[in-house]
């Protein structure tokens, strides 16, 4: 269905009325979202020709949680910051486009944890015990990795990584133990272990395929000019790189979408309609839990029990700037353990010496339920907790911080969580679910990645990957997709 005029009654009903650009050579197509996914989607259909579509973005702004902020004299990263995957036998796309754009980036290591967590009350603990924990931890991982691989493939034999971390004895319990199981699980997927799918998470297919090096994003640019170099090549731009093109259409906040046999209709949040012939949503997995847009029809009862089935996890960066340093630099020196005996509070911590020279800022990590808690209490009460940790593990001359930043993902509407975690049972056939059309409404999004759910690279892959879905209909009548029948 190309756009065409409609009835005066209905005019007076909508205030607003916007179609997509009028191109009787091929079909309309809307796009709700212009994060990764949404930008990739929209250049993987205009190289195929389909270049009559516009873009809805809700907020005003495009790269959605890849997003820089101001923060004490200079830009942080609120939400993706690192590129995961590096130097691996296949080659991250992410890492090839930070390489053109020369995005600042700095490795990450590791490795030196043992000889930096600190104890709760006070003092570092002794190198050799927290190495021995570690070890014991790893050993554990690997012989869970063999437990992953014996797993039937239909799903139906998963089980949650605490689950198999009990089959091989070893519950951690002790603050060290649960410091160290926060940052091998909770840091890396935002939810806890008794949550997390061993089948779908051990290997992580992110590391297994890329390599296990991950690199920090610094750039004063962002980290969003991975997007904007997407973007880029498809949309009109002015003479300084500013995004023109008439397609993109920010500050619009979809609402409600229409849908039938012979096309679509979105509603915006300002009383605007769009009618197209197709839709393809790329908004977060939260916002499809949430029901900030309804869909009429209501979604078949298959796909609401795939959404729902799926976890949105919420990873919460919080920095914290302060007039002077008082933490160790140097080698070995960058990541350090908070152990407390309440599991995951302010436990993995990260200076900035090289990433941002002479900044004097701290970044803190919570996920989950800290998280949640955090979002709901004003700034000043984070603040005083952080300053409470850090004072047990510094000593108590150390100066008051004098900015933090707190990001709200879950409290956002526009995104409701920071990325998406596989649970336990889920399997290939309720991701091949979540991203199915529903008739003319497509789906994508880092949660619709078959692989690296929860990534960037993720994010730009499953654009990719759902647009050629959309084309292969469009193209070729191949509109009928597949989902394999659960085993």
């Amino acid at each position: 269905m190309v756009a065409v005029g409609i009835t005066v009654p209905f005019l007076l009903l909508l205030p607003f009325l916007f179609f997509a650009s009028a191109d009787n050579s091929s079909p309309s197509i809307i796009i709700v979202g212009a994060g990764f996914s949404g930008i990739s989607a929209a250049k993987t259909l205009s190289d195929a020709g389909l270049k009559n579509f516009i873009i809805l973005e809700g907020t005003g702004r495009i790269g959605g949680r890849i997003c820089k902020v101001p923060f004490a004299g200079i830009y942080v990263e609120k939400g993706a910051n690192w590129v995961e995957g590096v130097n691996g036998k296949q080659i991250n796309p992410i890492w090839t486009m930070a390489e053109s754009l020369h995005l600042r980036r700095f490795y990450s290591d590791y490795d030196n944890l043992s000889s930096n967590t600190y104890k709760q009350g006070g003092g570092l603990y002794d190198s050799p015990e927290v190495s021995e924990m570690i070890d014991v931890a790893d050993s554990v991982n690997g012989a869970n990795e063999k437990l992953s691989a014996s797993l039937p493939s239909n799903g139906r034999g998963d089980i949650s990584i605490l689950a198999a971390q009990r089959l091989q004895n070893h519950v951690p319990s002790t603050p060290v133990d649960m410091a160290i199981d926060y940052y091998n699980f909770d840091y890396e997927f935002a939810e806890p272990p008794r949550v997390t799918s061993l089948q779908n998470t051990e290997p992580l297919p992110t590391f297994a395929n890329f390599g296990e090096d991950v690199y920090f994003v610094a750039d004063q640019r962002g980290y969003e000019s991975v997007v904007h170099h997407v973007a880029h090549q498809f949309l009109e731009t002015d003479k300084v790189g500013t995004i023109v093109d008439h397609r993109l259409r920010l500050n619009q906040v979809v609402r409600k979408i229409t849908y039938s046999a012979t096309g679509v209709a979105v509603e915006t949040e300002d009383g605007g309609v769009y009618k197209a012939d197709y839709v393809l949503v790329s908004v977060s997995l939260g916002v499809l839990q949430s029901k900030l847009i309804e869909f009429v029809p209501m979604l078949p009862q298959w796909k609401i029990v795939a959404i729902y089935e799926f976890d949105m996890a919420i990873y919460t960066k919080i920095f914290l700037k302060f007039p002077s340093s008082f933490w160790p630099t140097g080698n070995g020196t960058q990541f350090f353990l908070y152990a407390s005996e309440r599991r995951g509070y302010y436990t993995i911590w990260q200076h900035f010496e090289k990433e941002y020279p002479g900044a004097n800022v701290l970044l803190v990590t919570v996920t989950d339920d800290e998280s949640k808690r955090i979002e709901q209490q004003p700034d000043s009460k984070t603040k005083a907790e952080a300053m409470e940790v850090l004072r047990e593990m510094f000593g108590n001359h150390i100066p008051e911080a004098t900015d933090i930043f707190v990001p709200r993902w879950w409290s956002d509407r526009l995104y409701r969580g920071t990325f998406s975690n596989w649970p336990i049972g889920v399997d290939r056939y309720e991701y091949d679910q979540i991203r199915a059309p529903v008739g003319r409404v497509y789906f994508t999004g880092e949660h619709t990645s078959e692989h690296y759910n929860g990534y960037v690279h993720g994010a730009f892959l499953s654009g990719i990957d759902s647009a050629k879905i959309m084309i292969n209909c469009i193209k070729r009548g191949l509109c009928k997709y597949m989902v394999k029948a659960k085993d």
